[in-house]
């Protein structure tokens, strides 16, 4: 996501969901606690635009996706989603599909490290938001269902089929999204879905200190390696080192990487400009 920008001016007013800003920290909150945070179309699209606009803003250095009252988030709404594509024709449908797509690309393709504070459930479309950030962070009543095929469609929706596999290995991802069975903490943990466990009730403190160590750190090293890991899923070793060893050339001639060397010599800790 490029930080160059047109006419249109910074979005003050999100209807759909809840951001806060400090000190390099966006905290997303879907604010939806009487439906489980269930998703809304206009849900789905404030976060996908969202996204870019923060990475054109280049003060977020980190950001917490979380979900307000008893979960994270309980997928599409029944009525306001799948109730009205029942009604929708193949372009319509196709169009709806895709712009849920961009919503994932968008987590996966925004410069800075997005981690999800997960409590209670994150089912369907909520699973694969949690799965499509780069950390998860939960305590033990979340529970993850992927719960596509349930409800007579593929498993592998907005991208799960081509992320999970990818975090958890293909048999446990295979069982997940063919069976749809709910993935408590424990058993999530267990098989890499989730990255780190808190404490009941702690799962959005654990965020909000781990997206603050991010954003104190070198925003540019953390930019590339996340760039780097998307990129490099598909990628032939030989392609993967030479993009590596391009990568690298690049951030040896950055601000950081000058900083880091300063520090060390003066024995202080370095003074990350992220540039």
């Amino acid at each position: 996501m490029s930080p160059f920008t047109g006419s249109a001016s910074r979005t003050e007013e999100w209807r759909h969901l809840r951001l806060s800003l400090d000190a390099g920290v966006a905290t997303v909150t879907l604010a939806r606690p009487g439906k489980l945070n269930a998703l809304t179309f206009g849900a789905y699209t404030d976060l996908r635009d969202l996204l870019p606009e923060l990475a054109r803003d280049g003060s977020v250095r980190a950001l917490v996706l979380g979900g307000e009252g008893r979960g994270f988030c309980s997928g599409g709404d029944v009525d306001e989603i799948i109730g009205a594509t029942l009604a929708m024709d193949t372009g319509q449908l196709l169009d709806f599909n895709r712009m849920t797509g961009q919503t994932v690309r968008a987590l996966r393709e925004c410069p800075f490290p997005v981690i999800a504070a997960v409590h209670g459930v994150a089912a369907g479309a909520g699973a694969v938001l949690a799965l499509a950030a780069d950390f998860r962070v939960a305590d033990p009543t979340a529970r993850f269902a992927f719960l596509f095929t349930r409800v007579g469609l593929s498993g592998g929706d907005m991208g799960a089929a081509y992320l999970l596999p990818r975090v958890v290995g293909l048999g446990h991802a295979t069982r997940l999204l063919m069976l749809g069975e709910p993935v408590r903490a424990a058993e999530a943990e267990r098989i890499g879905l989730v990255s780190l466990m808190t404490d009941e009730g702690q799962a959005g403190d654990a965020a909000q200190a781990l997206a603050r160590r991010l954003a104190e750190g070198p925003a540019l090293a953390h930019a590339q390696t996340k760039a780097l890991l998307t990129a490099e899923l598909d990628m032939p070793l030989a392609a993967a080192v030479e993009l590596d060893a391009a990568t690298q050339a690049l951030l040896m001639n950055s601000a950081d990487y000058a900083e880091f060397h300063a520090a060390f010599t003066e024995k202080r800790p370095p003074k990350w400009q992220g540039r």
